[in-house]
Parts: structure tokens; C-alpha cells; sequence
């Protein structure tokens, strides 16, 4: 169709001066009959199309514009097309139009008026790759309700991971509620011996004899082994609470997560003071710590407390999986657009095919793990807007690597891409 219609154009051009009045008519009917056909094929899709001149105003958009930003014929032409969408760059979009080149641009925004909703859209210069500007042509999508869906997906995705979450926590209570009950029971058992020596001074042995003995009043050998063993089933009991309690915290971290209040502050001051406060236990194991903190490391938007809680679950992996000394190296760096630490360690390395599990809540290689210290760690990474990645050998060690960004992502326009 288009090119029917430029070859019709440039015959027309060609043969302007020698037309007739008949001949005009017939050119303008035909011209009419083209536009007609355009506006109504415009009016038929979906998708809006506007058009702006050269200066960003308004000069034709079709049906589904109307709908999308709530323009009217009569009021929106020739108005500044950032009046109906001011998230719209119009000087640098002009910018590339001007510059010439095959060249699209992409935008995501919201808009409220005349309701809520999630536009995606391109842009292209009417004139294609020649340069100059003879104005821009729009193109946008309502990705609402895929927007919605894709909301709908993660949140489905969310409710099976706290199905997931809430069935390892039952699984995990149990083991330590199992070890309290039997533990009590063996204490009850040893306090009924002794109401039973008690009221029986003369006939109950408060311990299984190891000898013959004479049915006497009980021995104060027999109640020091019982209080041996009440002590120990009590230092039991108290361990598995201690567990119980670790167990419980860890998941109300991972599930109620605390937003990040974000500051400009210096990763390597959070990773030194994150060092100091383990320095003692690492040296303790006989390990060795190698602090190796770039100089003039640019201040980054970060939680310190939620990156210190990352920084020590990952120190702490990586000390319990050394254990016969080993050197752990933590080392930060930045780039263009961020800042990054890596923890590295000499242990035993994570096999291949556990690295794909290592996030899963309780999933642990460990005897007293948790199983939530890295899900906690990749949250509060993501919640930073930033990147974590992990590379490991077995038998030579593992290396997680944060990466941070040094700037606030823009919350209303989502991204931009320019395609060559």
C-alpha cells in the first residue's frame, strides 16, 4: 500500500504543471479517498497513534488516543504534546530525530487521566533515517492488563513460596519440639524417683544400683547423679528452645520483610565494622581474614544495618565452611553505576548441583543451618535494587559477589531503550 501510494504521489508531482482542472479534481479524490481510508484503518486498531510536528505539538491522533489519554479533536491539536504526556523526554527524542539514523525509542510510563493505566510506547521520526525533523510519530500500547497479569503471576509465585516456607518451618519446629518432649519426659521420670524416695526413704533407690546394696535410706551418690542428669536434659532443653528461638526469627525475617531505610553512606565502612565485630571469632577458629577495601570507594543509597545482616550471613558461611584454618578475603570495588563487595573463602566449594538450590528457604549444607541466611541475604540485595552472584569449586572455595547501585531507579518511568 505504501508504496502504490508514493509511486501515485510522484507521478502526480511529476505531472502537476500539465493538470487540468478535471484532472486536480480526479488527484484530489483520490487523495481524499487515500486519507479516508487511513483514518479509518487508524481509527480501527487498538493502539493510538499521534503524531507531532517538529516543535512537539499536536497535529493528528487517532480514536484510541482519545480513549487512552482522554484527548478531544477540539481542544487537543496543536497543543505541546508534553501537556498530555509530561513523562515524555520531547528535547531529547527531538534530539535523535534531528541527528537522523534508524533509530526507535521506547518508553514505559503511567498515566491517571482519564484513569489509571500502564502505556508502552514507541517512537519514530516521520521523516525515517534522513536528518532534520519534519515531527515524530507515536505509537502507544495500554499494557495494563498484562501489566496486571504479570502483578497477579508474582503474587501466585509469592503465596507458593510461603506455602513452601510455612511447610519447612513445621518440618523444622518439629525435630527441636520432638527433642523437648522426650527430654521432659526423662526429667519427670528422675522427679518421680526422687517424690518416691521421699515418701519412701527406706525403699526406693533413687539410681539403678551398679551393685548390691542394702535397702537403707537413699545414698547422696544416688542424688548427685540424679541432678547430673536433670542438669543435662535441662542444658538440652534449653539448646533446642535456643534453636526454636533462631528458627523462628530467621523466618520472620525472611517473610516480614523491613523496607530499606536508605542513606548515603560508605560500603567500606559497613563492611570494616561487619570484620571487627567477627574478627575475634574468626581468629578464634584459627582462620585468616585478608581486608582488601578500594580507596575512595564513591557513598552509595543503602540500609546499613540490612547490609551489615547480609555481609555477616555471608562471613559467617563462609567461616563455618572452613574448617581446618583457611584464609576469607573481602574485597570492594566499584564501576560506572555501582559499588560491589565479594566474600571469598578457601572451604570445601558448593556442588554443582546444590547451587541451583542454595536460595531455597531451608535448604542447607550445613549441620546447624538454617537454611534462611542466604533467602535473607538475596532479599535484602534485591530490595537494594542490586545483583548478587556466586561462583564456586569444590574443594577450593566459594566467592559471593554484591553488586549495588549508586543512584535511586526512577520510580514512574520505567526505562528507555534506543534501538540502532
Amino acid at each position: 500500500m505504501a508504496s502504490s501510494k508514493s509511486s501515485f504521489l510522484d507521478k502526480v508531482l511529476g505531472r502537476m504543471g500539465r493538470l487540468d482542472h478535471e484532472g486536480l479534481q480526479t488527484v484530489v479524490q483520490r487523495l481524499a479517498r487515500e486519507r479516508s481510508f487511513l483514518e479509518t484503518l487508524f481509527n480501527t486498531i487498538e493502539d493510538g497513534v499521534l503524531v507531532a510536528d517538529e516543535h512537539g505539538r499536536i497535529v493528528y491522533f487517532n480514536e484510541a488516543v482519545t480513549n487512552l489519554l482522554g484527548l478531544k479533536t477540539q481542544d487537543a491539536e496543536g497543543q505541546p504534546v508534553k501537556r498530555y504526556l509530561p513523562e515524555l523526554d520531547w528535547k531529547e527524542l527531538s534530539a535523535r530525530d534531528r541527528a537522523g539514523g534508524p533509530q526507535v525509542v521506547r518508553h514505559e510510563f503511567e498515566v491517571n487521566y482519564p484513569r489509571h493505566r500502564f502505556l508502552r510506547m514507541y517512537a519514530a521520526p516521520l521523516d525515517g533515517e534522513a536528518a532534520g525533523s519534519s515531527g515524530v510519530a507515536l505509537i502507544l500500547h495500554d499494557a495494563t492488563e498484562a501489566r496486571q497479569k504479570t502483578f497477579e503471576a508474582i503474587e501466585s509465585e509469592r503465596i507458593q513460596a510461603l506455602t513452601l516456607l510455612a511447610a519447612s518451618v513445621a518440618h523444622e519446629i518439629g525435630n527441636p519440639l520432638n527433642a523437648l518432649h522426650i527430654h521432659l519426659q526423662l526429667m519427670e521420670r528422675e522427679l518421680r524417683k526422687l517424690k518416691q524416695a521421699a515418701a519412701n526413704p527406706g525403699r526406693v533407690s533413687l539410681a539403678p544400683p551398679k551393685r548390691p546394696r542394702s535397702a537403707a535410706t537413699p545414698s547422696g551418690a544416688d542424688s548427685r547423679e540424679i541432678a547430673a542428669r536433670l542438669e543435662n536434659y535441662l542444658a538440652v532443653a534449653k539448646g533446642e528452645i535456643a534453636r526454636l528461638d533462631y528458627i523462628v526469627t530467621q523466618f520472620l525475617q525472611a517473610i516480614r520483610p523491613t523496607p530499606p531505610q536508605k542513606k548515603l553512606v560508605s560500603l567500606n565502612d559497613i563492611a570494616h565494622e561487619t570484620i571487627a565485630l567477627l574478627r575475634p571469632e574468626i581468629e578464634n577458629r584459627g582462620q585468616t581474614i585478608e581486608e582488601k577495601l578500594a580507596r575512595q570507594l564513591p557513598n552509595a543509597p543503602l540500609d546499613p544495618g540490612q547490609i551489615k545482616q547480609a555481609l555477616m550471613n555471608l562471613l559467617k558461611n563462609a567461616m563455618q565452611a572452613m574448617t581446618n584454618g583457611g584464609v576469607l578475603a573481602v574485597q570492594t570495588g566499584s564501576g560506572a553505576d555501582g559499588v560491589w563487595v565479594s566474600i571469598a573463602d578457601t572451604g570445601c566449594g558448593i556442588p554443582p548441583e546444590q547451587l541451583n538450590r542454595i536460595y531455597e528457604p531451608f535448604f542447607t549444607t550445613k549441620k546447624k543451618g538454617s537454611g534462611l541466611g542466604l533467602m535473607i541475604v538475596q532479599r535484602i540485595v534485591r530490595e537494594h535494587g542490586g545483583l548478587i552472584k556466586l561462583e564456586s569449586h569444590v574443594g577450593q572455595g566459594t566467592t559471593f559477589r554484591i553488586w549495588l547501585p549508586l543512584h535511586e531507579r526512577q520510580q514512574r518511568l520505567l526505562e528507555a531503550h534506543w534501538h540502532d
